[in-house]
């Protein structure tokens, strides 16, 4: 689906946020203690420098405490509300803008699970008006950012000059299973803690400052001209989280074939995406990419002809934070958009990966 004419919803701002807490990945295999050369070797060889982490308190003897799943919503619940607030207070502080001028609320976790959902908390503790209208995105994975993405921009579209927000609050320290198996280490060797949040408006034409109760939002950011999707039916097991009964909570599967999945399909969403408005590959000059990992980054790059430079806020990304799941492209957003070097007219791609197996994408236009 891409816009054409009418109401265009633009990303007029961006914030984030990580735990106080960081560890590189050496660290992290001296606080747990782990010694096995293949678990070490996965974390050591990750293209991950460090992470930011909200680990279990240290016991008696010193290292981490086994923790519940009671234990890990807690912490999903307690750090997300902190984290997920602090980016929409940086987003909302580029803008110059104030929590009540909030008009819709959509947010995004993979990472636990609450009712009544991240949206209502933020609403009431941040003092958004009670007329906020909202939407939490729950459990689809790395991939929902765009999807969240999607809503809001159809929100704002049809709310001219009214301000959206989506936020993506991720706590991966509270979905692990901690076992010295090589399916847990690699899950447990990529993923960080981290939420972030951008500001949509839509200003169509004729509507100023004077249609609406909003006042005018005006920024740097793009135009989302519109998205194309590409989920992969015969690959719905390839990323999973799940309930493991030996260990008493949920579990997160990846499946080692998953660069390959990704990498077969991603050509030809993307030309579906450029074709609908005559544009090709070498016509886009931003790529934001979701930081999904080291192989998983080589094959988007190999598969579109793309360069080290290209995508080097999604290999930054994954450098000092690891796999932030559904908010990893707006860090790299984030850091495009204080890099200086976007010109008007240029157009971007953002593209998000995750369970289904889904590939999404996003045109946009500065």
């Amino acid at each position: 689906m891409t816009r054409t004419s009418g109401s265009l919803p633009r990303i007029v701002s961006v914030g984030t946020a990580v735990p106080s807490a960081s560890y590189t990945q050496e660290e992290l295999l001296s606080v747990f203690g782990i010694t096995d050369p293949r678990i070490r070797s996965v974390f050591l060889n990750s293209a991950i420098e460090r992470r930011h982490l909200t680990l279990p308190p240290r016991g008696p003897d010193g290292t981490p405490r086994t923790e519940t799943q009671g234990d890990l919503l807690r912490k999903h619940s307690s750090s997300g509300l902190v984290i997920g607030r602090e980016a929409i207070e940086a987003c909302l502080k580029r803008l110059d803008a104030d929590p009540d001028e909030v008009a819709f609320l959509c947010c995004v976790s993979s990472t636990g699970l609450l009712t009544p959902g991240f949206s209502a908390l933020l609403i009431r503790d941040m003092g958004l008006r009670p007329s906020c209208g909202r939407l939490d995105v729950v459990g689809m994975g790395c991939n929902a950012g765009l999807n969240a993405l999607a809503a809001v921009t159809g929100w704002a579209s049809a709310h001219p000059g009214r301000l959206a927000l989506v936020v993506s609050i991720e706590v991966c320290s509270a979905a692990y299973v901690f076992d010295g198996t090589m399916r847990t280490s690699v899950v447990n060797s990529l993923f960080g803690d981290g939420a972030a949040a951008a500001a949509v408006v839509a200003q169509a034409p004729g509507h100023g400052a004077s249609a609406c109760s909003q006042p005018p939002y005006s920024g740097e950011g793009p135009a989302v001209l519109g998205y194309a999707s590409r989920i992969i039916p015969e690959a719905i097991e390839a990323m999973r989280y799940d309930w493991d009964e030996d260990h008493g909570r949920f579990s997160f599967f990846l499946d080692p074939e998953i660069p390959y999945v990704v990498g077969a399909h991603v050509e030809e969403t993307v030309s579906r995406l450029l074709g609908d408005v005559g544009l090709h590959r070498s016509d886009i000059v931003h790529w934001l990419v979701h930081s999904g990992g080291k192989k998983v980054i080589d094959a988007v790059r190999v598969n579109l002809g793309l360069t080290r430079h290209d995508l080097r806020h999604t290999l930054s990304v994954l450098r000092d934070y690891g796999n932030l799941s559904s908010g990893a492209f707006l860090f790299s957003f984030r850091q495009l958009w204080e890099e200086g070097t976007v010109r008007p007219g240029d157009h971007g791609v953002m593209m998000t990966m995750g369970p289904g197996s889904t590939i999404e994408t996003a045109l946009l236009r500065w």
